[in-house]
């Protein structure tokens, strides 16, 4: 990927908006018909095969010190402190709960803490939350184990890090969006270079074997020549892994939003041009291009995870774990069993009241049906693999692949056309710059999305 492959009209005329494809089905055609018994089947059907699936253990904690203006996130903004106690009481039996649908042969080979901001909880909170999950659950012992945990670097200090790395966290995400003043100032998130710096260091001396940072272009008040120096600065730390989100305003839908002028925002033309930019950067300091929004150092497992076909994505974002199944505890939080997705409630007290009756927070989820584990095997391959091996596909599901995405091969001809994606031995593959837009080939195939409307 490098600014030879982008091609401008091109993306102007796919510009569609659509899922992200962190689950297939998406979560509006979650229900609130779904039950916790449907979870427990689900829990029991893995339980009984052959070789069961490895866990993945997702933790919630939606607390943050201060709101950024630009988060979508679920999370609630307090400088209590004695909050986030509480908070982990709640979520440790939730955990205790979630523990008993799943033999203890299925060993924990990833956990993530996310947010919300997970250090808004003290190093001892976090402590006594993965103490708690270690005797619940066996936690893996496994080289390849992924434990990560997202960090506000504003909020926490060198020996925190020491702290995470002695409870066996060796992953880090960090924060950042932009380190321009202007920006930082619009969207209520300053944070130094030298700070944030100080933190990926800590994280390297603690023995973190991986650390990601996010980005975000299209922020208000965001130019060229500001976003090129956060670039810069941020290739001068040698992140493992960026994420370089696109901003979406939608102040109707996050309240946070509506803090930000509209006329602060970059134009369409420019923010096409930002994401370039961090294309074009990105490349020449040697990091790969992985999907959406995600670039890798070829080191790094998450390149090495797509090279070898075992990358994956889910709520988590890409993972290097493909054969799990995903348990979400906390507020909001989505889990992944079998075939079917489970969704807590988005409201703190809701949760709350669920957790002390001693039950498990299902408000709503989805069981797939046959047509769903088929697509959602497709988009899976999408959104990793940048394509899809058609034969190994239709064995997998016993399926005729044309007769049976007949439609969806239809909806993708215009991006044939075009020249963003291939159909060429045996596969459907995305062209180089078709894969700036992964997401508007796997809508294709997503059977509950109204007709798409044909490119401008």
């Amino acid at each position: 990927m490098s600014a030879a492959h982008f091609d401008l009209e091109l993306i102007r005329r796919y510009d569609t908006p659509g899922p992200r494809y962190t689950s297939y089905p998406t979560a509006p055609q979650f229900s609130s018909d779904f039950n916790v018994a449907q979870l427990r089947e689900q829990a029991r059907i893995g339980n009984a095969e052959a070789d069961p699936r490895r866990l993945s253990l997702y933790m919630h904690v939606p607390y943050c010190f201060s709101p950024c203006f630009y988060c979508g996130c679920n999370r609630i903004i307090t400088r209590d402190a004695s909050k986030g106690r509480v908070y982990v009481g709640r979520l440790a039996r939730e955990i205790e709960m979630a523990a008993k649908l799943f033999d203890r042969g299925r060993e924990v080979i990833q956990l993530h803490l996310g947010g919300g901001t997970p250090n808004f909880l003290a190093p001892h909170d976090i402590d006594i939350l993965i103490a708690v999950a270690r005797r619940n659950f066996t936690f893996s012992a496994a080289a390849d184990r992924d434990f990560s945990i997202e960090i506000d670097p504003r909020f926490m200090d060198a020996r925190d890090i020491a702290a995470y790395g002695e409870m066996g966290f060796n992953r880090a995400s960090i924060g950042i969006q932009d380190f321009d003043e202007a920006v930082q100032l619009a969207v209520n998130r300053v944070q130094s270079s030298d700070d944030t710096a100080g933190i990926i260091e800590a994280c390297r001396v603690a023995g973190f074997r991986s650390v990601n940072v996010d980005l975000i272009y299209g922020l208000p008040r965001q130019t060229l020549p500001g976003f090129a120096r956060t670039l810069d600065t941020v290739i001068a730390m040698r992140p493992d892994r960026l994420a370089i989100y696109a901003y979406a305003h939608l102040p109707q839908m996050f309240k946070a939003q509506r803090q930000i002028d509209a006329n602060d925002l970059p134009d369409a033309e420019t923010k096409l041009a930002l994401l370039q930019l961090a294309i074009a950067k990105l490349s020449a300091a040697g990091y790969l291009y992985i999907g959406m929004d995600h670039f890798a150092l070829p080191s790094d497992e998450l390149a090495r995870a797509q090279d070898v076909g075992t990358l994956h994505r889910n709520f988590m974002g890409y993972t290097t774990q493909s054969d799990t199944d995903l348990i979400a505890v906390g507020v909001s939080a989505i889990s992944h069993v079998g075939r079917c997705f489970s969704q807590n409630p988005r409201d703190l007290a809701a949760w709350e009241a669920a957790v002390d009756r001693g039950e498990l927070p299902a408000w709503r989820g989805v069981e797939m049906t046959s047509d769903d584990v088929v697509r959602a095997d497709v988009i899976q391959q999408l959104m990793c693999q940048g394509a899809v091996d058609i034969a190994a596909t239709a064995r997998r599901h016993g399926i005729d692949f044309a007769a049976y995405f007949a439609t969806s091969i239809r909806k993708l001809q215009p991006l044939i056309d075009d020249g963003l994606v291939r159909l060429a031995d045996g596969k459907i593959k995305a062209s180089t710059v078709g894969r700036l837009m992964l997401r508007r080939i796997a809508m294709c195939f997503d059977n509950y999305l109204p007709p798409i409307a044909p490119p401008r």
